[in-house]
């Protein structure tokens, strides 16, 4: 423990912002991280643990590990007394609620899956956001073949089950879609010879284009290798309504799905809608330019499910890194007496892999696109990666799954 002299920091989330600050903390703070996750996990590479590319346990790092006299509590934080300065919190390991005092609260629990009201969403989409996401979709994609190797399943019906359906145009869908194409060519044309040609992958994207934040000729160059890898994408097509193995789009038409994942945007957890704190249109916390949340000096918010006041940024890991390192320089600043500049983002591009060995990089400096541009994309994770422990392992998974594909097993 720290010495009782030190403020009562309490963290709430272990994702990119809130790692990255407790990592950079220096002495002066009693440090409590409070999280229903008791691990840090590096998202960008989420997308190729649903089809065993890389295995789950290589992109996480346990949040107990990330410094030295770091208090956790597995649990969900419910609400706060600003007043009290209190989080009522919900153990995640037997129900019970409990209170955790702050002198400076930090509030970083990311955000959930927009499903924007959507009628069925909730109920038969699947999501790609935690672990538990991952495993759930890997075991759906092999369920769906062992199920339609049945003898007694009718055409139609194996059709349908075969059919995975992926609503959202963004780097995630685009990814697990690519991700997905590369296993049905690679490794379940081989383990399913006889079903691979009625399996398909449909992509659907309310607006007019997929991966809108990149150059548009990067977006050609995606949507082109899509189509001849015979990924069919039906853009300018909102959903209008889910259900139990099809959807409903606002022309009328229905896709039968045997899986559906949903990455359609992001929205506010359960956490931040409660809390009384100022919000705004979208039920994101709205914080100033360091990060304090408006009407409020010992409050802050960063990451997904925070939003600057007259300076928007996307929702994306490398805004949340940046943020969790300035707030930690601006703590450590006013642990010492120090002033501090307000924040400034710093792009570093965008990545995004697209399937067949092929990547896209949307950098400053550099558009690129292809074989070579899958090369780097592997080595920018491979370097953004915080331990030497996962970045072997993510290589050595890389490794394993070229030469011996990918495994097929249902456990």
């Amino acid at each position: 423990m720290q010495g009782t002299g030190a403020r009562r920091l309490v963290v709430l989330g272990t994702g990119f912002g809130a790692f990255n600050l407790v990592t950079r903390l220096r002495r002066g703070y009693d440090i409590t991280v409070i999280s229903p996750r008791n691990h840090f996990l590096f998202t960008p590479l989420l997308p190729s643990t649903t089809v065993g590319t890389i295995e789950f346990r290589s992109i996480i790092e346990p949040i107990r590990h990330a410094r030295k006299n770091l208090r956790f509590y597995w649990a969900t934080a419910v609400t706060v007394d600003v007043g009290r300065k209190v989080v009522h919190c919900l153990s995640r390991a037997d129900e019970r609620p409990f209170e955790v005092e702050f002198d400076i609260l930090v509030i970083a629990v990311g955000a959930v899956n927009n499903t924007y009201n959507i009628p069925g969403v909730r109920e038969h989409a699947l999501f790609l956001r935690e672990l538990n996401d991952a495993r759930e979709l890997r075991q759906r994609i092999i369920r769906c073949f062992e199920q339609a190797a049945i003898p007694t399943v009718t055409e139609d019906e194996r059709k349908r089950l075969l059919h995975f359906v992926v609503c959202g145009g963004g780097p995630t869908g685009v990814e697990f879609a690519a991700e997905l194409n590369d296993f049905l060519n690679e490794d379940l044309s081989h383990t399913y010879a006889g079903l691979l040609p009625d399996a398909r992958i449909t992509l659907v994207e309310a607006s007019q284009e997929i991966l809108r934040g990149f150059d548009r000729k990067l977006r050609e160059y995606a949507t082109n290798l899509f189509r001849r890898e015979r990924i069919q994408l039906l853009t300018a097509s909102p959903v209008i309504s889910v259900g139990d193995g099809t959807i409903s789009l606002s022309d009328g038409s229905t896709l039968p799905y045997g899986l559906l994942l949903w990455s359609a945007g992001n929205g506010a957890t359960e956490f931040i809608r409660a809390t009384s704190l100022p919000k705004d249109s979208r039920s994101f916390l709205i914080v100033d330019r360091f990060f304090r949340v408006q009407g409020q000096s010992d409050i802050y918010a960063l990451g997904d499910c925070a939003a600057i006041e007259g300076f928007p940024l996307p929702a994306t890991a490398q805004v949340a890194q940046q943020q969790g390192r300035y707030l930690a320089r601006e703590l450590n600043a006013i642990a010492s007496g120090r002033s501090v500049q307000q924040f400034e983002y710093r792009s570093l591009g965008m990545l995004a892999y697209v399937g067949n060995r092929r990547a896209l990089a949307d950098l400053e400096a550099y558009k690129g696109k292809g074989w070579a541009t899958w090369l780097f994309w592997r080595s920018a994770y491979i370097t953004r990666i915080m331990s030497l422990k996962n970045k072997v392992l993510v290589l050595f998974d890389w490794f394993k799954a070229l030469v011996f594909g990918r495994d097929v097993s249902q456990f």
